[in-house]
């Protein structure tokens, strides 16, 4: 048997959908994992079996050259796989867990994390009090967002395009897996979108790629916005005027002259590194570690830390 130094470095990918990401299977190999495999189909009922085949076989020394990565689209399933996975280790037989189930994780603390960055450099505030709607927020990026500034003392708004019943469901069902407040809301018709746009001091667009959800128009309703952020780098922009490389520019059409807009490729860049630093991380920290969103949230944070104002 080779020694631990000479093992490969091998991680183990598993996914609820029929196929993994090719995304993290890229990023899994630029951060030096040698061996990558995925396993997909996989249910919350088969992580502890698969976790403990991957940790007996190789030794408590060739452990800390093996990790496990969770994926998928289901932010609230890779949570709950991810304390599965942790719950499954025998130590010192332990490997390092990593969870970004569509690079939601990631997503969303590049895009709070950035946001609060301009907050505090453009406004002087955090976002302790402020209004919070994210648009297309019932899907996996929007739901981690939410979670974010929820625990950030924000008053967040969870918009649903197709029914008030849909955003209340996701708000309830996020409000109990991460105890937070948030509250529902229906975007789906002008009238109710721009009586949610007045009351908003930050708009996320979260929805999916290709869909505008705040055009030119609805912006001027948005009294009292401070930031618009979108996530969507496909055309047309998710929201108008805001350019995917904008990184904190004045916003066009705003009521305020203080508003800025942040790009679906500034967001892009950051959450790349958190990424990266992450799958890093697992294979080189020495330790076994389990990464969420609240670590995400923390390495994006570091990151725009280093970028300065």
């Amino acid at each position: 048997m080779p020694d631990a130094a000479e093992r490969p470095y091998v991680l183990h990918m598993f996914t609820s959908t029929p196929q993994m990401s090719p995304f993290d299977v890229n990023m899994a190999a630029d951060a030096g994992y040698q061996i990558v495999v995925p396993y997909c189909n996989v249910d919350e009922g088969s992580v502890v079996q698969l976790t403990q085949d991957a940790i007996f076989s190789r030794g408590p020394k060739g452990v800390s050259r093996t990790g496990i990565f969770l994926g998928g689209r289901d932010v609230m399933l890779a949570a709950d796989m991810l304390e599965r996975a942790r719950n499954a280790m025998v130590p010192p037989f332990e490997v390092s867990v990593f969870a970004d189930p569509s690079g939601a994780y990631t997503t969303a603390a590049a895009l709070v994390a950035l946001a609060e960055k301009h907050l505090k450099a453009s406004h002087q505030v955090g976002f302790d009090g402020k209004r919070v709607l994210i648009l297309g927020g019932t899907g996996a990026v929007g739901r981690v967002a939410a979670a974010m500034t929820a625990s950030l003392g924000a008053d967040v708004v969870v918009g649903s395009h197709s029914s008030q019943s849909r955003a209340t469901q996701v708000s309830d069902e996020i409000n109990r897996r991460f105890d937070i407040a948030t509250t529902g809301v229906a975007t789906g018709t002008t009238e109710q979108l721009h009586r949610e746009l007045a009351r908003a001091e930050i708009v996320f667009a979260t929805a999916a790629a290709g869909v505008q959800v705040m055009s030119a128009a609805d912006i001027a309703q948005a009294k009292h916005l401070l930031i618009a952020a979108d996530v969507n780098a496909v055309p047309p922009e998710g929201i108008a005027g805001v350019n995917v490389m904008d990184d904190g520019k004045p916003l066009a059409g705003a009521a305020r002259a203080d508003a800025i807009g942040i790009g679906a490729l500034a967001i892009g860049n950051v959450k790349y590194q958190a990424e990266h630093r992450l799958f890093v991380r697992m294979r080189t920290g020495g330790k076994p570690v389990y990464l969420g969103f609240p670590e995400a949230f923390d390495e994006a944070r570091a990151i725009v830390a280093g970028q300065g104002s």
